[in-house]
């Protein structure tokens, strides 16, 4: 009889857990998309250029999505000259690593006229982005957002009555050709601050200014007109504001009203209210307003330059209140934000970002291994570099997914890269007496589900008494922020600061002048992960670095990753 009722009780669970199944894949879709990658002649700030479209569209279309679903993007490189590639800016890639979309770590790049299927799990509600991750074509105008809704019945920690979507971006009229050639030579030629700040797309460049690259402006061009959020009396707004900038950190709000800041990468975050927001490249956030203001005209929504001495103008969209018209711009001067300078207060606003209360998922209490960067300017055989304990790094031919799943460990420099620096003497904030730095493929290989520890330190420039402020993003996972410092981060002092209470889960973070940034992660992702300076011409210039982690538990990679390097003979020979 046990036997029998055990039989029964295995037999229902069975039954149950297919039940289950089914039910999870009926809700569970396939969202699929097709973008054609392509030049248009466009005037986004009413200068036209020649600007890298997804279907004729910069912003590209906006992917959206529900918790669990399988998106489905095929791209096709109709770029004649140039190659590309997309990154799906915040998704983990869990168990699809070669999904990832980063050309030399986890793919060959897409060749022009050939298409590629990204196929990838969102598995997490919350505000992402897609943008090329290719040379620098991101700041061409390859991107756009990715929305993930919570599951049905699931209840998020705040209510709204409407979801807006934001992203802003910075805009040069130089092409991303004239800005690599300039960042690679001798003598160096920076980028530049930009023309022009983007609300969805728009701004508005004076066009009575004198222009190095020629061209036609024309300030009557609707493709230039300002981005509308119109908004009802009453009612409550989720904005979603994601920030791709190439160069620019970036102040943004709505002025006259408040904003509460609910959502962070991802992740909920501890209520707090702001004037306006700081927003680093990479970083996105949900913003709760209330549209409580005086009804009878419209207001500004602006995005002003920090951190950097500003020489763009403000980038301005209309809040319309309903039934005002759309066009009829605010009678005030649009809102010029907190002082460029002012790195306290920016450092306030990193330190304030801590968990929702009811969605604080602990960090490891300790970590197995330590990482210490020391991020400096460099020069290397008399070239401009950006470098990481003294070590630049560049790409392989081979991406380093391929080459460490098929053992290709000659495409790649096989000898560890340093884990510290001489923290001790080192003077951050001095000119570096000797800026010479080496160049490296090298990577990081961690062990498979250990936790790791990186502590970004940053330093002065070439430049005196400068200290440039660097968003970090890491690929395939979400990070804790253990703490921020500002001087020189001491392991015997500092550690007993980091937050193990309710630190908030991030891909993308500040690191402030002359301060230091904490980060903890699980290395419990099989596959090949970027983490590096999110500054297009930084990372451009040798701000980044690689980690590996279980890439034998990678199950077998596609064809379509291979064709660049030794990749080539892997395609013969049927592997």
């Amino acid at each position: 009889m046990a036997a029998v009722l055990h039989g029964c009780r295995r037999s229902f669970l069975v039954t149950l857990l297919l039940l289950l199944a089914i039910a999870l894949s009926a809700e569970a879709k396939i969202r699929h998309y097709r973008f054609h990658v392509a030049y248009q002649y466009k005037s986004p700030d009413c200068f036209q250029k020649l600007s890298v479209t997804i279907n004729g569209q910069s912003p590209g279309p906006t992917i959206i999505a529900g918790q669990g679903d399988t998106v489905v993007v095929e791209v096709n490189n109709g770029l004649l000259t140039e190659n590309t590639a997309i990154h799906w800016h915040g998704i983990r890639q869990i168990g699809t690593p070669w999904s990832d979309g980063t050309e030399g770590i986890t793919q060959c790049p897409i060749a022009p006229g050939e298409t590629f299927v990204y196929k990838f799990v969102v598995d997490r509600a919350g505000t992402y982005m897609y943008h090329a991750h290719y040379g620098m074509q991101r700041s061409a105008g390859l991107y756009g957002m990715i929305k993930v809704a919570v599951p049905e019945g699931a209840v998020e920690p705040f209510s709204y009555d409407y979801d807006r979507s934001i992203i802003v971006n910075d805009w040069w009229h130089k092409s991303t050709y004239d800005q690599a050639a300039g960042l690679s030579s001798i003598p160096f030629v920076f980028v530049g601050e930009p023309q022009s700040l983007l609300i969805n797309g728009r701004g508005r460049f004076n066009c009575s200014m004198p222009s190095t690259t020629g061209g036609v402006c024309n300030l009557t061009n609707p493709d230039c007109s300002p981005s509308v959020f119109t908004v009802v009396p009453g009612k409550t707004y989720r904005f979603r504001i994601a920030s791709v900038t190439s160069l620019s950190a970036l102040n943004f709000g709505f002025e006259g009203h408040n904003m509460t800041v609910v959502e962070a990468d991802g992740h909920y975050v501890k209520p707090f209210v702001v004037e306006n927001l700081n927003l680093y490249s990479g970083e996105t956030y949900s913003v709760i307003v209330k549209a409580d203001q005086d009804p009878s005209r419209n207001y500004w929504a602006s995005v002003n330059v920090v951190a950097r001495k500003p020489s763009t103008a403000t980038g301005t969209a209309i809040l319309n209140y309903y039934p005002n018209h759309p066009s009829k711009l605010p009678p005030t001067t649009p809102p010029a934000g907190p002082q460029w300078d002012d790195t306290i207060v920016r450092f306030n606003q990193s330190t304030a970002i801590r968990a929702h209360p009811d969605h604080v998922e602990p960090p490891p209490p300790t970590s197995d291994r330590t990482i210490i960067l020391l991020n400096t300017q460099n020069r290397i055989d008399g070239h401009t570099r950006w470098a990481l304990n003294n070590v630049s790094f560049t790409l392989p031919h081979t991406p380093y997914l391929i080459a460490l799943k098929h053992k290709l460990k000659h495409v790649f420099d096989s000898k560890p890269p340093p884990e510290s620096y001489d923290y001790r003497s080192y003077d951050i904030q001095s000119i570096p007496s000797n800026p010479n730095a080496t160049s490296s493929s090298s990577i990081y290989r961690l062990d498979f589900d250990s936790t790791v520890d990186v502590i970004l330190q940053n330093a002065n420039t070439l430049n005196p008494n400068n200290s440039e402020t660097h968003p970090w993003h890491l690929h395939g996972h979400d990070f804790w922020v253990m703490g921020y410092g500002t001087g020189k981060f001491d392991p015997s002092v500092d550690v007993a600061s980091f937050n193990l209470v309710d630190p908030i889960q991030k891909n993308t973070v500040p690191l402030h002048p002359y301060g230091w940034t904490a980060l903890r992660f699980r290395a419990d992702n099989p596959g090949v992960w970027a983490f590096h300076c999110h500054i297009e011409s930084h990372f451009f210039m040798g701000m980044g670095m690689v980690f590996e982690e279980g890439v034998e538990k990678v199950g077998r990679l596609p064809r379509s990753i291979m064709g660049c390097g030794e990749s080539k003979r892997l395609i013969t020979k049927n592997l």
